[in-house]
């Protein structure tokens, strides 16, 4: 029985790319994956036949070969083909399983990675810190000595992990690959070498301090520099200071998150600082001036107008935070809070009755607000 053109079998034009040639195979490869038909006694052959068509396409020399020769050129020995014949030994036999894996990835998720390169070291992880600060601090920017606990390079091996600081030596189980190959029945899969658990080198004589990994764990006291104008979720990162590599690999980096806390007196938007400040019925009537508080710790004063009520809003133009990392200061906002006395005197008690007595008009709020009730109940009655 003749075999099918290539190109037929994945279903494309002879000029086909290789983008279009690996495209085809895929979808012909996931549509007659014997798993995906099990009903179908041929799928298993069909599925052979699509993937020896595409491990010839998708070589340069091969493709040419078959251009020109067709099927002859791997029969017979005939120029340009050099490699062993497609299809011979199946699965199994020493050919380049690199679109097989990539259609292995698609069906079921990884595991036929394909290049098992060499991992001789590898780098070591990121660290998190969380450092909580004043608002007073996140004004002004401070520097802080912090201690992380971490892995760093062991002294006795130099990080090498080997006694002495002896060089590692070859993974017999690999030879210094990282993978292994398995065979499952249909398929075969490409592992972590478990000997050397896919770094490509075993050490003879580990190091007694610490066991071959080439780092410790220790306690690092480290200066950071905290810059003014930080808030809650700003990230500050610190190359090279996380956690070392295995084996003498790249240190990871260390990332310090902020968090600032709140303040009794102040609260923050932004840039923006906010102040409640409480004053009484006089100086909310009669106006003044108050002194209040500044995040740099000064003093500021502030004229409440006559006539000031509650909630009325007064801005402090550059008294309020620092942008991060430059962009100038935002502004302080009072609020002020006309306060109403408690626990009071005979004598006070008659002072306000008198006052409220004389003030019918001096209450414009709470004239038109009445005056709207009045007007309601009126209608609710019509």
């Amino acid at each position: 029985m003749s075999k099918r053109d290539y190109y037929d079998l994945l279903g494309v034009a002879k000029g086909a790319s290789a983008d279009e040639l690996k495209k085809a195979y895929r979808k012909k490869a996931k549509e007659l994956h014997p798993d995906r038909n099990s009903d179908n006694p041929d799928a298993e052959a069909q599925f052979k036949e699509v993937n020896e068509a595409y491990d010839v396409l998708k070589d340069a020399e091969k493709k040419a070969a078959y251009d020109r020769y067709g099927h002859a050129a791997f029969e017979g020995g005939m120029g340009g083909g050099g490699g062993p014949r497609p299809g011979a030994g199946g699965f199994g036999g020493g050919q380049d399983f690199g679109g097989f894996a990539d259609i292995f990835e698609d069906l079921f998720g990884g595991g036929g990675s394909r290049g098992g390169g060499r991992q001789r070291a590898s780098r070591g992880a990121d660290l998190r810190y969380n450092l909580r600060v004043s608002l007073e601090e996140a004004y002004s920017g401070l520097q802080k000595t912090i201690n992380v606990p971490t892995s760093v390079s062991c002294g006795e091996c130099n990080g090498s992990g080997a006694e002495g600081g002896a060089e590692p030596t070859t993974c017999p189980t690999c030879s210094g690959m990282g993978k292994v190959r398995a065979t499952q029945g249909f398929f075969t899969v490409e592992r972590a070498c478990p000997t050397c658990n896919g770094l490509g080198q075993i050490i003879k004589n580990p190091c007694k301090s610490c066991g071959g990994q080439g780092r410790v764990q220790k306690e690092r006291a480290l200066s950071v520099n905290i810059p003014s104008g930080v808030e809650t979720g700003t990230r500050i990162r610190l190359s090279g200071e996380g956690e070392a590599g295995m084996r003498g690999g790249p240190p990871g980096d260390l990332y310090i998150f902020i968090e600032v806390n709140d303040h009794k007196i102040f609260e923050r938007d932004g840039t923006e600082l906010h102040c409640r400040v409480p004053v009484s019925i006089a100086s909310a009537a009669l106006g003044g001036d108050i002194e209040v508080p500044t995040i740099d710790g000064g003093r500021s004063r502030v004229k409440i107008p006559a006539g000031s009520q509650s909630g009325r809003q007064m801005r402090l133009r550059g008294k309020g935070m620092p942008a991060l990392r430059g962009g100038g200061v935002g502004d302080m906002f009072i609020e002020l809070a006309v306060e109403t006395p408690v626990n009071l005197t005979a004598r006070q008690k008659d002072i306000l009755r008198e006052f409220d007595t004389l003030s019918e008009d001096n209450n414009p709020e709470s004239s038109s607000f009445f005056s709207s009730v009045k007007g309601f109940w009126d209608s609710m009655k019509g």
